[in-house]
């Protein structure tokens, strides 16, 4: 059984328009899965079959190269020429964005299809290469030429699916949450600093989740009573915690937010206001944990675990009062 498509380059005429399609996909923000179904052939196959068509319009029986062999080498010159058509944008005043790349692949693409049409015209009905579907002629092939059509068919399938997944898959970055502690006006100074026994305090707590997951906060405030002294052979601080007493836990689910979103949506502020109900110099200190936190007695002194607790904490952040 076998198709052919002697009267038309049917081949030609669909990677023109394939070409022509990319413009309003892309600029267009079509729905990714059409980008992807449209601008990878472009890419990775049409400008190298076009080149190849190019050189060798010719079948394989009037010294052309085979389908196989057609089909490889597009691939091949397809990679070379984005590549180049990349270094030389490089150089323009243009550069490598999405609007200079896009227009001159398509300009790329429709001038080789051009030369490519000419080419088919130019060429003997009788030796030109035309796209047929011979499934005769694979049956009657050696069991070797079999085994190497069927490993190469294989091997661009596996190659193309390779490359969907890492397109179609999210970009992982680095994973980080943003823990960020204002001022109750959102500023980032003049916090408050000296304030009186059992005086309302306000300040802004924040949290944005750059783990590419739904992530389950707990943040522990404490207040802690700490001083420090100089270790004269180690020449370093070693602080001392006279006292450390829990205030408060917070809870929060936060999903994640890409870190190129100028928008950020799934950001969580808090606006946190305390009273303390002790007098002296104090640490306030705010520890975030990714996992579900312990059960505290506010009236019980936690001086002997509070550094375990620091350095297990996921981030810290911290404020100096004076309570009088």
């Amino acid at each position: 059984m076998s198709y052919h498509f002697k009267n038309y380059p049917i081949d030609i005429i669909l990677f023109i328009l394939l070409g022509i399609l990319i413009l309003p996909v892309t600029l267009l923000n079509i729905e990714e899965i059409f980008r992807i179904i449209i601008g990878l052939p472009c890419i990775l196959f049409i400008p190298g079959y076009m080149l190849i068509f190019i050189f060798f319009p010719i079948k394989t029986d009037h010294n052309g190269i085979t389908t196989l062999e057609r089909v490889g080498l597009s691939f091949g010159f397809s990679i070379a020429t984005v590549s180049l058509l990349g270094l030389l944008l490089n150089f323009t005043p243009w550069g490598i964005q999405l609007i200079s790349v896009l227009f001159s692949l398509f300009f790329v693409i429709e001038s080789l299809g051009i030369i490519a049409l000419y080419r088919w015209k130019a060429t003997l009905p009788e030796k030109r290469f035309i796209i047929s579907i011979n499934l005769s002629q694979f049956k009657s092939s050696s069991t070797i030429e079999k085994i190497l059509t069927i490993f190469i068919l294989l091997s661009m399938i596996a190659a193309l699916s390779s490359i969907v997944y890492i397109i179609v898959q999210p970009k992982m970055g680095e994973t980080f949450t943003d823990f960020y502690l204002l001022t109750s006006d959102g500023n980032v100074a003049n916090y408050p600093q000296d304030v009186a026994y059992k005086q309302n305090i306000s300040l802004n707590l924040g949290l944005i989740n750059h783990e590419y997951k739904m992530m389950n906060y707990t943040i522990e405030v404490w207040l802690i009573d700490e001083s420090t002294s100089v270790n004269q052979t180690a020449q370093e601080n070693i602080t001392h915690y006279n006292h450390a007493w829990f205030m408060d836990e917070i809870i929060v689910p936060l999903n994640h937010t890409e870190i190129t979103n100028k928008n950020v949506t799934q950001k969580w502020e808090y606006n946190y206001t305390f009273s303390i109900n002790k007098i002296g110099h104090f640490k306030l200190t705010f520890l975030l944990f990714t996992t579900p936190s312990e059960v505290y007695n506010p009236e019980q002194d936690y001086k002997d675990s509070i550094q375990r607790k620091i350095n297990n904490a996921y981030r810290e952040l911290h404020i100096w009062l004076y309570v009088g």
